[in-house]
């Protein structure tokens, strides 16, 4: 494990080092055999489309036609878009900046809404973006840290793809991830694929951006109450309102409060627990007809027990000893956050020029108390070290944009020009030293053991990003839409290693680009093919002395989607292939660092989102991915998968809600969740097998209040996610929810 980066999913292996965090946090899945990607897919989405032809539509505000003019709509502050059933979304800022119907972006973006939350009593950010196409979460199993752990196109999302609003979230050196806090969230947009040209430095699976609560004009106050499994108990309130009589200043805050157990207990049955506070209040003020600020803060505090993994016995097979102990295993993280986002119309049309204006200051926090163990070659005595892990990251961030839309001739521009600015300094601290050895075959928990105090590490890395960057969304009659966009980066780190008395600057710049069509047939029918880039520093020098430049990405994408603009569908259907290259790695007999490797990732994503009648709704999604490590200063990987995401992955759910009679307002939905196998090594002889969950949901509307009652592998199917640093990590159980919501 690098000292300076958890490197959760690799490829190629990494040696130990010092403030040198390699930038492939790679993991992807195997595919057996080589699919025929693009008549595939473009024939599974045909079909899908057909079946629902024939259906009768949903009544509901009809979204703006693929060819309506302008091109760059106003964004307004409402809880949901024109052409939004609640669950079915069909624009979205994250693919351009701007807000563009989803049929005009030339990439795969998904949006999950708070109603679909809400509706499938979801409570955490991985498991709102598990059934998303190309998206894998939780390689470690179900975490009660409760970490943002996804992976994107089989690369590692912990680093660079977390973002709030549309401004970077940066995570620590090693265990200090984002956090967030779903019951906070409008919604979340994924955009699969390099996203550089728009968001600056980032690794070449996509981003995932969690959309605020803010002041809409049509909120519904309410507070929430739940119990369930492991002892859950989390109460909640979402409040707001106008402060004054026209409604030009209006307020939210949303706040929880958590206090549960987890599904992992110790030998002796204590089970492990985690405790969550969150407040966010935010205030919207119309300064003018066309000018708005809107204020936010947000507060969010964690303390969790720091032990999920069983430890590996001495015939390979898991056991049920924990390595930690319940008095000093301890993970507590917080973050505190405020900024604003101030917007001014230069006209009152759709398209007429805007100029916005985004900022954040941030800062988040670890203490992590956890132990590291190897088993001796008696095959009974546990060998122990406890650790302090104290992490900080310091960041502010900003973007300012400026859009609006010219005609030359026959072409229509919808233009954005850009620049954002972030710089984050982040610190991370060790102490370790050996404790008292566990034995295996009569464990003992509840002990005293010291903090350590012998220190290991002590890094400081700042790291400052500045941005410029331009797009074209150009329209030419009713059919063509072209996305062209280019962006330049400068980034500077510097590296302070106290305990080495050590210091460091690199300075890295980088061009990347976007270019993509869409070809809109009519009828909500979108053919598109698309090329982008990504880039991402690397920090530190291979075995010369010379120093890292940046990973590229490059990827090639091609797809269809069907949102037809009457019906609340979204159909969609992609094939990619895209390559990282630049790739550090660690020679694993000199444990020198080259920057050699190179990875691929082709595959093939299916999605279907649709209200098929008033009352019966569809989501399915199929992902299969062929990923492979093409050179590395670690030849034993080459030609292999990379290890800890499953080779396919597939889900389904059905919903019904009843709508007239005496059942009026009872709805339910149920479900399953395919994972394939896993490869627990490099070079791909051992793997975890696949597995089925099943999920369901039901619900009752009356009046003001709304009961719901959710479960998550109901068989309780017993499996294993992963076998990694000599220990099982076991997959969720069975839990149940239970949930009364009172709207006010």
């Amino acid at each position: 494990m690098s000292t300076t980066m958890i490197s959760p999913v690799r490829v190629p292996s990494l040696r130990p080092t010092s403030l040198r965090p390699t930038t492939l946090r790679s993991a992807a899945v195997a595919a057996p055999r080589r699919p025929r990607l693009v008549p595939t897919a473009l024939a599974a989405c045909a079909a899908l489309a057909a079946l629902t032809a024939g259906l009768p539509a949903r009544a509901q505000e009809a979204a703006p036609a693929e060819d309506a003019k302008p091109a760059l709509p106003t964004v307004r502050v409402q809880g949901s878009r024109a052409g939004d059933s609640g669950r079915v979304v069909k624009r979205a800022a994250v693919g351009t900046k701007t807000e563009t119907p989803l049929i005009e972006v030339p990439q795969s973006v998904h949006v999950i809404t708070a109603r679909e939350l809400e509706d499938r009593g979801l409570t955490t950010l991985t498991e709102a973006v598990r059934q998303t196409p190309g998206v894998a979460v939780n390689p470690y199993g179900n975490d009660s840290r409760a970490p943002d752990w996804v992976i994107l196109r089989g690369f590692d999302g912990w680093y660079t793809s977390s973002y709030r609003d549309g401004l970077i979230q940066t995570v620590g050196q090693t265990f200090l991830g984002v956090q967030t806090e779903v019951y906070g969230l409008e919604r979340l947009e994924i955009l699969l694929g390099p996203s550089s040209v728009l968001f600056g430095k980032g690794d070449v699976g996509g981003v995932v951006n969690r959309v605020s609560k803010v002041p809409t004009d049509d909120m519904v106050p309410e507070i929430e109450l739940q119990t369930g499994s492991f002892g859950r108990k989390q109460a909640a309130a979402d409040v707001g309102g106008s402060l004054d009589q026209d409604g030009s200043l209006r307020y939210r805050l949303v706040g929880l409060y958590l206090d549960t157990g987890t599904q992992e207990k110790y030998p002796n049955g204590q089970r492990m627990e985690r405790r969550r506070n969150y407040l966010a209040p935010s205030l919207r003020w119309d300064l003018a007809p066309r000018t708005s600020l809107i204020l936010q803060a947000e507060h969010l505090q964690d303390d969790a027990s720091d032990d999920v993994q069983y430890v590996t016995g001495a015939d390979g097979q898991p056991t049920s000893v924990k390595e930690g102990d319940p008095r000093y295993s301890r993970i507590k993280t917080g973050s505190d956050a405020g900024g604003y986002q101030f917007e001014h119309r230069f006209g009152d049309a759709p398209g007429d020029w805007r100029l916005s204006h985004k900022l954040r200051v941030a800062r988040r926090t670890m203490d992590k108390h956890h132990i590291l163990s190897w088993l001796d070659a008696d095959g009974v005595t546990l060998q122990r070290q406890a650790r302090h892990d104290v992490e900080s990251v310091n960041e502010t961030t900003t973007d300012t944009t400026l859009q609006g839309t010219v005609t030359t001739g026959a072409l229509q521009h919808g233009l954005l020009f850009g620049v954002d600015w972030d710089r984050s300094k982040a610190r991370w601290q060790r102490w370790q030293d050996m404790t008292r050895p566990l034995d295996m075959n009569r464990p003992v928990y509840g002990i005293d053991i010291a903090s350590p105090t012998t220190p290991v590490a002590d890094n400081v890395i700042t790291t400052t990003q500045l941005g410029f960057y331009a797009q074209d969304q150009l329209r030419w009659g009713e059919h063509w839409r072209f996305t062209i966009g280019a962006r330049h980066d400068r980034v500077k780190t510097d590296s302070d290693d106290r305990l080495g008395a050590t210091q460091a600057r690199q300075q890295d710049s980088a061009t990347t680009g976007r270019v993509g069509v869409n070809y809109l047939l009519g009828d909500g029918w979108s053919p598109y093919v698309s090329y982008a880039e990504s880039f991402v520093p690397n920090v530190g020098t291979d075995f010369s002395g010379k120093t890292f430049v940046p990973s590229d990405g490059r990827q090639v994408e091609a797809g269809i989607k069907y949102l037809p603009k009457d019906k609340p569908y979204a159909f969609t259907a992609a094939v990619f292939n895209l390559r990282k290259t630049n790739v550090v790695g660690y020679d694993p007999v000199t444990f020198d660092a080259h920057q050699i490797g190179s990875v691929r990732s082709r595959g093939i994503e299916l999605s279907a989102n649709a209200e098929l009648t008033r009352q019966l709704r569809l989501m399915a999604s199929y992902t299969a991915l062929d990923l492979k490590v093409l050179s590395s200063a670690n030849s034993a990987e080459v030609g292999h998968t990379p290890i800890l995401v499953p080779e396919r992955t597939g889900s389904l759910w059905l919903d019904y809600s009843v709508a007239d009679g005496t059942l009026a307002g009872l709805g339910f939905g149920a479900g399953l969740r395919y994972v394939g196998k896993r490869w627990n090594n490099e070079a791909n002889t051992s793997s975890q097998p696949d597995y089925t969950l099943v999920d369901a949901s039901v619900r009752y509307v009356t009046g003001p209040w709304r009961f719901s009652l959710s479960g998550s592998n109901l068989f309780d199917k017993r499996y294993y996610s992963a076998v990694a640093y000599g220990s099982y990590f076991r997959g969720e159980q069975r839990s149940l929810l239970l949930s009364a919501k009172y709207h006010f």
